[in-house]
C-alpha cells in the first residue's frame, strides 16, 4: 500500500494531477484497484438521482372568472384573512406554501388546477 501511495504520488507530480482533482473525479473513491473504482462510479450514477423532499407551491396565474374561488382557497391554504389573501392572489406570481413535502405540494397544485388557477412548485 506504501509503494502504491508513493507510485500515486511521483504520478501526480510528473503529470501536473492534484490530489482535489484525483478526488472529485473518484468522488472520494476509496485506496484500491478495481473495487474503488467501481463503487465511485456507483456513487457518481446515483448522486444525481437525489430527489428533493421539500417544495415551495407558487401561484402564478388564475382565471377572472375563478378569482373568488381561488381567493378562498387561498385563505384555507394559507390561514390568511380575506384582504390579505385577495392581495396574495391579486400580485401573482406570489409564494403560498413554503417547505411542503411532494405529495402535499401535488395535490394543492391539483387543488389550484381544478379552480382554475394555475402554480408550479420549486
Amino acid at each position: 500500500m506504501i509503494d502504491l501511495k508513493q507510485f500515486i504520488n511521483l504520478y501526480q507530480k510528473k503529470t501536473g494531477i492534484t490530489e482535489d482533482m484525483v478526488s472529485a473525479n473518484m468522488l472520494g473513491g476509496g485506496g484500491g484497484g478495481g473495487g474503488g473504482g467501481g463503487s465511485g462510479a456507483a456513487a457518481a450514477a446515483a448522486a444525481p438521482v437525489e430527489e428533493k423532499s421539500v417544495f415551495d407551491v407558487k401561484l402564478v396565474s388564475f382565471d377572472a372568472k375563478a378569482k373568488i374561488k381561488v381567493i378562498k382557497e387561498v385563505r384555507t391554504v394559507t390561514g390568511l384573512g380575506l384582504k390579505e389573501a385577495k392581495e396574495l392572489v391579486e400580485g401573482a406570481p406570489k409564494m403560498l406554501k413554503k417547505e411542503m413535502a411532494k405529495a402535499d405540494a401535488e395535490k394543492l397544485l391539483k387543488v389550484f388546477k381544478d379552480l382554475g388557477a394555475e402554480c408550479v412548485m420549486d
